[in-house]
């Protein structure tokens, strides 16, 4: 989700969305991948555009293996190393995982079929104002400015066993009969990330005081979004982004991206590459899980670059609780700091501001907790007034 960042782009949804009658640009990378001029809604103001020189991000590595084989030594280990990632910029990486490999093959093989059909065909699938599910050919229909240099495809996993099948579904329903194999190899991609990051999420209590099943337990019937990237190559790299400055909404991302590279994080005021490792994940604290780490836990502004010789993929889980669910930090944080740093909320609300309200930046926890204030401030004036009134 792109947002603006810590060096003062300011913008909201509303400023940039497509709201004027104009006809949006059309983001077809079968075209767009060798065309020498880039159209202006795609090139970033300068204070954003990408430095293809960063420096490495030194993020630490998790070895999961012996963790997940029930080694309680192993498990204070991990979740030691991943409490300091957090506490600085909520990117660590975990190898030993337990993922077949060839799950990560057959996702990206068929990440290709995907993509390299005819832009009338993927839009089978297109994505409608409002919704996270679908086809989407860069935001071009819903942002006039600051476009991502990337095709997304969507999908809405639900780990509830009464709600199964959701991904397969989908996709069949969208794209046809000739995608069935195609839907269950993301269909198993959920399944497994799901098991993973509730391991992770395991991990996460501890690391927090709060013991193993707390998280685990609050995302467990998780109803989660898996999200294909897809940035073809550039021919001036260096105007666009694959992705802008942005911070996640959800609560945890899990990332496993091709050998292309291009993933930056904002730390110690530059950015700094995490470079690629097939075999492993990089996983990140978004917002939601910020929120329920009481701000102890950080959500950290990154984006992706793009080059001009090769296509670029990554796929990203994004755990989210049920959309009913309260986030809401445990009472022991809470405690220990005195005071709760952000109002309870649903997913489902969340959700609605970063689709709807706002372009998601690394201020829109605050700028929802802001909004959700204003609110239930105007709904008292309102509610006193009517009573008022009857008085």
């Amino acid at each position: 989700m792109a947002i603006e960042s810590e060096t003062n782009t300011k913008s909201t949804a509303n400023q940039e969305r497509k709201d004027d009658g104009e006809i949006p640009v059309v983001f077809n990378s079968s075209v767009t991948r060798s065309d020498l001029n880039v159209p202006q809604q795609f090139i970033w103001p300068d204070e954003d555009k990408p430095c293809l020189n960063a420096p490495e991000l030194k993020v630490p590595h998790v070895d999961l293996g012996r963790f997940l084989a029930g080694d309680p030594a192993a498990a204070v280990e991990a979740s030691r190393i991943i409490d300091e990632a957090c506490r600085k910029h909520g990117f660590f990486v975990v190898v030993n995982h337990g993922v077949d490999p060839k799950l990560f093959s057959d996702a990206h093989r068929f990440m290709d079929n995907f993509f390299e059909l005819s832009l009338t065909q993927k839009q089978r699938a297109q994505r409608k104002i409002g919704d996270h599910r679908g086809y989407a050919s860069s935001f071009t229909g819903r942002f006039s400015s600051k476009l991502p240099w990337q095709e997304t495809l969507s999908v809405e996993y639900s780990a509830e066993k009464t709600n199964s099948n959701t991904v397969k579904n989908y996709l069949y329903n969208k794209l046809g009969k000739e995608f069935e194999q195609f839907g269950q190899v993301y269909q198993e991609y959920c399944e497994v990330m799901s098991k993973l990051s509730l391991s992770i999420m395991e991990l996460l209590g501890l690391s927090l005081g709060v013991g193993r099943s707390y998280f685990r337990d609050f995302f467990e019937g998780n109803c989660s979004v898996l999200t294909l990237n897809y940035y073809p190559p550039c021919q001036k790299p260096d105007l666009t982004l694959g992705t802008g400055p942005h911070c996640d909404l959800p609560s945890l991302a899990i990332l496993h991206q091709d050998d292309v590279g291009g993933l930056q994080v904002y730390v110690d005021n530059h950015w700094q590459y995490i470079y690629t490792n097939f075999d492993a994940l990089v996983v990140n604290i978004g917002d939601t899980f910020m929120a329920l780490s009481n701000g102890i836990y950080r959500s950290c502004l990154h984006r992706a670059v793009v080059n001009n010789v090769r296509t670029r993929k990554s796929l990203v889980f994004f755990l989210n609780p049920k959309s009913d669910k309260v986030v809401s930090a445990p009472s022991e944080i809470v405690n220990q700091q005195s005071s709760r740093m952000y109002p309870d909320f649903t997913w489902a609300e969340f959700l609605d501001f970063g689709l709807n309200h706002y372009r998601p930046d690394t201020n829109t926890l605050q700028a929802f907790s802001n909004w959700i204030a204003h609110n239930k401030t105007s709904s008292s004036l309102v509610a006193t007034s009517r009573k008022k009134q009857v008085s």
